[in-house]
């Protein structure tokens, strides 16, 4: 391992005598995040640099980041952000260019996709850590138990059968975990791609809202009677993590959410159902347009750092090939970030160890952010929306799902609502007009 590091140190050009200094770094608080905490003291007895973590809930993060960016503050030196803020941060310049880190970093080994969300301009604002699509995890004895079958390509009708044969809530078994908890990464991801997959879109190509359409009505009375029936108790309080907790410990049947899920279950470690979980594509319904997502936690510089090159480093070094390396050696192949390169996927040790890569690899390459809907929209993204205020928007209307999940309104009366609120914001914002 430690010829493994000198050889990325060195690679790019770091030194153990340089100047000792702290930069302030800003990172999303799940389990791959917490492996680059422990690893990075490699990375400053080499550089001298020393990292301040910010490490925060995916709600908070977002919040705290984007109020320090947008405002100038210069708290960050290095912030965790994805393919919703890239462009439009970049357009307002608050962020800096990310210089080519050279040769052997091999940013072509980056897939297409990902690089392509993460630029602006011909220009790469950030370098990702971590990409991820969508797909569904299910326990595969008690499926075996129940006498089913998980189609490589499942349907929400054909999740919502297999849910209510495996639930047993007397023995703690749950037969469905999705997204409740609000905000506009959270539950609106998920439901963002299930109201894809039921044929839906969140505007017409005038900007006028969608969410009284009867795709939304019906994506959502699915959802609803789905966790209430199958789920586990105050589902709108669970997001990613809380839903990966419950899978991992063995309480959840079927959840669909994130790929990048799979290095957590997969691994004995850390997962009591490892040898037993099972992965399809996530479903789809009517369309398969935009009912799997495509993101990536991206570390990028913001302007105002007065620390760039020591940044610089620190996110070349944890996106290089010679960090995904380093981890596999301290913990594994199944746990080394994914989503990002083709090396990665070449890697026969990988392919052995994560036997979801494929599937993985599948759906960040197939995701079509500029056509997320069977129908035309005048955006693009397929779990968010590319206007600045749709973290607004978002974390609204996630409230209101999570209402009508919670039972405090009914789903008709949470979609009015959100579509009420969401006219009023595009069309002071000018996307509509009155």
């Amino acid at each position: 391992m430690q010829r493994l590091l000198a050889t990325s140190l060195l690679f790019f050009g770091l030194s153990a005598q340089a100047k000792a200094e702290t930069i302030t770094v800003a990172m999303v608080n799940n389990p791959d995040m917490v492996t680059v905490e422990h690893l990075a003291p490699f990375f400053t007895k080499k550089t001298g640099i020393h990292i301040n973590w910010v490490m925060l809930p995916e709600n908070r993060l977002r919040q705290r980041v984007t109020m320090d960016v947008a405002t100038h503050s210069g708290t960050f030196d290095a912030v965790m952000i994805g393919p919703y803020e890239v462009p439009l941060w970049a357009n307002a310049g608050w962020l800096a260019k990310i210089p080519d880190p050279g040769p052997a970093y091999d940013l072509n080994d980056i897939f297409q996709t990902v690089r392509d969300e993460l630029s602006y301009k011909g220009s790469i604002y950030a370098l990702p850590f971590y990409a991820e699509s969508s797909m569904t995890y299910y326990r595969k004895d008690l499926f075996a138990k129940a006498g089913l079958t998980m189609p490589a390509h499942p349907t929400y009708s054909e999740i919502a059968q297999f849910a209510d044969k495996i639930t047993d809530k007397k023995h703690g078994i749950y037969g469905i975990c999705l997204r409740g908890l609000p905000g506009f990464g959270e539950n609106m991801a998920f439901i963002s791609t299930l109201v894809n997959a039921f044929g839906g879109r969140w505007f017409d190509m005038n900007w006028t809202p969608q969410l009284t359409s009867p795709q939304w009505e019906t994506a959502i009375s699915y959802y609803v009677r789905l966790l209430r029936k199958d789920g586990p108790p105050n589902a709108a309080s669970n997001g990613f993590t809380e839903n990966l907790a419950l899978f991992a410990s063995g309480k959840c049947g079927i959840w669909v959410d994130s790929t990048v899920a799979a290095g957590t279950l997969f691994d004995p470690h850390s997962s009591r159902v490892a040898k037993v979980t099972g992965v399809a594509q996530a479903p789809e319904e009517s369309t398969t347009a935009g009912s799997h997502w495509l993101w990536s936690w991206a570390f990028a510089i913001p302007v105002t750092s007065h620390k760039k090159q020591a940044a610089e480093k620190f996110i070349a070094w944890v996106t290089s090939k010679q960090y995904i390396r380093l981890v596999a050696q301290t913990h594994g192949w199944v746990g080394v970030p994914a989503g990002t390169r083709q090396s990665t996927y070449d890697n026969p040790a990988y392919e052995q160890a994560a036997p979801f890569a494929p599937l993985v690899e599948e759906a960040i390459k197939s995701a079509d952010t500029a056509h997320p809907s069977a129908l035309p929209v005048p955006y693009i993204g397929i779990q968010y929306v590319d206007i600045p205020i749709f973290t607004g928007i978002g974390t609204t209307v996630g409230q209101d799902m999570a209402a009508a999940l919670a039972g405090r309104m009914s789903v008709k009366q949470a979609l009015a609502r959100a579509q009420r609120t969401t006219k009023l914001a595009v069309e002071a914002a000018g996307y509509l007009k009155k």
